[in-house]
């Protein structure tokens, strides 16, 4: 996608805020990390009242997905990098929920600690990278190219 021009400042931000919703679900995986260096739950703090908003309400996930899908990606009115990203962060959300299936497979499975607590700081960790990338791209405008993950979306997003 490296041909397109870059895009103007408002859908910059636009682009780079579609990130808060892998963020926000992939908080929950860095319980053990934050209690093994809590310095770590200072970065996450302004997100505090955020997070407490969006897990107050039920489904707020799946209606923020649903209203994400298909009044920004479907909607042909709206610039391309703005659905890009926004099909993108619905991916890496996807992804988020996938995990979490995995994890609940794992933990009955598999009921010891080492292995539990690897699984979630790799998801944590892998998630931050990713969403840390995407926005960094995003804010310069630029087309932040996820293995696997653009591939996918540039099947979704014409």
């Amino acid at each position: 996608m490296n041909g397109r021009d870059t895009a103007p400042g408002l859908e910059r931000f636009y682009a780079s805020l579609l990130y808060l919703l892998p963020l926000l679900d992939g908080i929950v995986f860095g319980v053990f990390l934050f209690k093994q260096i809590p310095p770590l739950q200072l970065l996450f703090l302004p997100l505090l009242p955020l997070l407490q908003i969006y897990n107050s309400f039920p489904f707020a996930g799946l209606i923020i997905f649903f209203a994400l899908l298909f009044g920004v990606v479907r909607n042909d009115n709206i610039s391309h990098f703005i659905r890009f990203n926004t099909m993108q962060a619905i991916l890496l959300d996807i992804v988020l929920i996938l995990c979490r299936l995995v994890l609940q497979l794992v933990q009955t499975a598999i009921p010891v600690e080492l292995v539990v607590e690897t699984f979630y700081n790799t998801v944590f960790l892998g998630i931050i990278a990713a969403v840390v990338y995407a926005v960094v791209q995003s804010a310069r405008g630029i087309y932040a190219e996820i293995p696997a993950i653009s591939d996918a979306v540039k099947m979704q997003v014409r």
